[in-house]
């Protein structure tokens, strides 16, 4: 699928700014935007640099401004939205199309007979983005003026102007600017030819006051923000040529635009070598795979200096436990990364404590919190589908030890109650004030979805986690007979969760107010978990060249026609065409709106809301179930729509309850692509 706009949408200011791209750098740093080359959100910048990789994200180029001079006639080809709601210059008109050329975004601009493009791309492995114009078609040379705007402060806050005591280098290929005494420096270079292509002046440290942020303004979030003016580079172009700007915080990032532009390709095609599926892929998850890359970077330990992890969405979330361990498998498994798969578990597992991994690392850093129940057991499945798919006993050979500690906390007990019942053998988790699921919302001391008691997924994954050691444990020639004999017990005790009355299993056992019997979509990992329904090998596991090792089939946790029962209950109260609904719209409690302020929409956040990554369960789910393949392909095609709004490349975190959906909270988010990935992958490739 080629993501090409034309005028229709890139002239047109509520279709331009709507849409947004996305560059990232592989340490946590990124540059983004909107097609309109319009400021909406706070997190927007041509250079959000990971100053700790792959945290301490710092916006340090917020924009540029350009303007071209062409046969005499000014073009400006940038857009600002003021404090008082003006759009002054209107930029936009004169794209003439926007597309991706693998992940970079490229803009067209018609300037009368001359077409001038720019695209922007980042540096693998370095805070750096390049800038690059080159004027395709015109009868004489082009002058640009690109005044560049600067910042410095965490990606989640507002600047509004100071006095800051700005130090402004010049240099042979640019500027250095530091903010302050202790700031790291942001290098403004070109790799144009001083005097004869470019000249640099500075404005005196102009503050631009008001630069109104849509987004955050809807999000009931300040909204202003002013930026300082460091330095304006006054370019000459020829027909034919190029100019490449450079924003870093490197003293020597390499200079020569072609070369960083090709080297930027060839990584991106590798992406693409490297993702061989059993037949042929369409465009559009080719473009998935794509963006599956920008999740991963890299979380350097001093004992595991080349440690990965996967931060859980853009533009503002972190790297966390759970969203890491979900989302393993699709970016990493399915596109043929398993070293990529190896690190994150090698890193992952030095931060096992009382048998539980973290659920955030906090953005100014600090201790990881480990407020979660279900991120532990989402990591026995990765370590599962990536032992089933690479034969890599080593590593399980190393994780092994790690593994039998979290099974003997989890029946010890942990933090937050975190235990197994003895008595059923099904996990309780809860106290009053703490969220532990994924449904995690919290408002002050409110815990909007506090879910205290059994619920039903974490059992699921802790039957499925027994499974997995058991199948460990015969691999490395270990006793596997306790594993058994809990996975026993906590099969036959799941049959507590079905309600007969409705048809459909219990949300929650066991809570403050006794059995929660609202509709919600966490039954259909009961169906969904690999090694509860796709048989002796998962999706990933079939993959083309693996070496896995066959996984014993083993009683299911639901009788065939529950199966079928929980599918249909989940298709008909909470399917949309983007993912599950977070609560059946029955419920009084259901809100199908998510806008207003942090009040509002985190109280909508899983009341509701549709959430794009189980769309992933809910087709594997039903494939087993219905045995259907092209049915199942049929509930992914909005996937490749969705693909061309929002996030353009990439898929949305969620989706509003009601009708017509709407996209919203992160437009790139890390699990929703990766399980829509390996849903795709299951359907074309699984026997069923």
């Amino acid at each position: 699928m080629v993501i090409d706009f034309g005028r229709e949408i890139c002239c047109n200011l509520d279709s331009a700014e709507s849409r947004e791209w996305l560059v990232t750098n592989g340490i946590g740093g990124y540059a983004s935007g909107t097609i309109a080359n319009l400021l909406t959100r706070r997190y927007h910048g041509l250079l959000v640099a990971a100053l700790k990789p792959p945290l301490a994200r710092t916006l340090m180029l917020a924009k540029l401004d350009e303007t071209a001079v062409y046969a005499d006639r000014p073009y400006p080809l940038y857009t600002n939205r003021w404090a008082d709601s003006t759009i002054e210059p209107h930029g936009y008109n004169f794209i003439e199309s926007f597309y991706l050329q693998e992940t970079t975004p490229v803009w067209r601009f018609a300037l009368g007979d001359a077409i001038l493009s720019k695209r922007i791309w980042m540096q693998q492995g370095a805070n750096t983005t390049y800038i690059q114009y080159r004027l395709h078609r015109a009868s004489k040379p082009v002058s640009l003026a690109v005044k560049a705007l600067v910042n410095y402060r965490d990606y989640h806050h507002t600047t509004r102007a100071g006095d800051w005591q700005v130090r402004l280098e010049t240099l042979r290929e640019g500027v250095c600017v530091t903010a302050f005494k202790g700031a790291a420096p942001l290098y403004l270079l070109t790799d144009a030819e001083p005097e004869a292509q470019f000249r640099v002046s500075a404005p005196l440290y102009n503050w631009y006051y008001g630069f109104d942020l849509a987004a955050e303004k809807r999000r009931g979030l300040e909204y202003c923000e002013d930026h300082l003016h460091a330095a304006t580079f006054h370019l000459t172009i020829a027909p034919g040529n190029s100019v490449t700007l450079i924003a870093s915080t490197e003293k020597n990032p390499e200079l020569n635009g072609a070369k960083a532009l090709e080297m930027r390709r060839t990584y991106d095609r590798q992406l693409l070598q490297n993702f061989s599926p059993a037949r042929e892929s369409p465009d559009w998850i080719d473009r998935l795979v794509l963006a599956a890359d920008q999740f991963i970077v890299n979380r350097p330990l001093p004992e595991e200096p080349e440690g990965k992890t996967i931060i859980a969405g853009y533009p503002w979330f972190s790297d966390w436990g759970r969203d890491t361990t979900i989302a393993l498998p699709g970016l990493t498994i399915c596109t043929g990364r398993w070293d990529i798969a190896r690190s994150i578990l090698r890193t992952f597992a030095r931060y096992v404590d009382r048998g539980m991994l973290p659920n955030r690392f906090p953005d100014a850093g600090g201790a990881p919190e480990y407020n979660t129940a279900d991120a532990t057991l989402w990591y026995f499945e990765a370590i599962r589908a990536y032992c089933d798919c690479t034969g890599d006993d080593e590593l399980l050979t190393e994780l092994w030890p790690t593994l039998c500690e979290i099974v003997d906390w989890h029946i010890w007990g942990t933090r937050y109650n975190i235990r197994v019942d003895p008595d059923d053998g099904l996990v309780y988790a809860g106290e009053t004030g703490v969220q532990l699921t994924w449904m995690d919302a919290k408002i002050g001391d409110w815990v909007v979805t506090p879910r205290i008691g059994k619920p039903i997924e974490l059992s699921a994954l802790w039957y499925n986690a027994l499974q997995a050691m058991a199948s460990f444990a015969r691999r490395l020639g270990k006793s596997h007979h306790e594993y058994d004999r809990l996975g026993d017990r906590t099969s036959a005790g799941f049959t507590r969760f079905w309600n007969d009355s409705t048809s459909y299993c219990y949300d929650v056992l066991d809570g403050p107010d006794g059995n929660d019997r609202s509709l919600r979509p966490n039954q259909i990992f009961a169906v969904s978990l690999p090694l509860d329904s796709i048989g002796p090998r998962s999706a990933t596991s079939l993959l083309p060249g693996v070496r896995g090792k066959e996984t014993p089939r083993y009683t299911p946790l639901l009788t065939p026609i529950q199966r079928r029962c929980v599918v249909d209950a989940c298709a008909q109260g909470l399917l949309t065409s983007h993912g599950l609904r977070s609560l059946s719209p029955q419920h009084p409690q259901y809100c199908g709106v998510y806008a207003g302020d942090q009040l509002q929409r985190d109280s909508a956040y899983h009341q509701g809301t549709v959430w794009g990554w189980l769309m992933g369960p809910f087709v594997l789910a039903h494939l087993h179930v219905y045995k259907d393949p092209a049915q199942a392909r049929e509930f992914l095609a909005p996937m490749a729509h969705h693909i061309k709004s929002a996030g353009v490349g990439s898929l949305s975190e969620i989706f509003e309850g009601d009708a017509p959906h709407s996209p919203r909270g992160c437009t790139a988010q890390a699990w929703t692509v990766a399980e829509v990935l390996r849903a795709w992958l299951a359907i074309n490739t699984v026997g069923v």
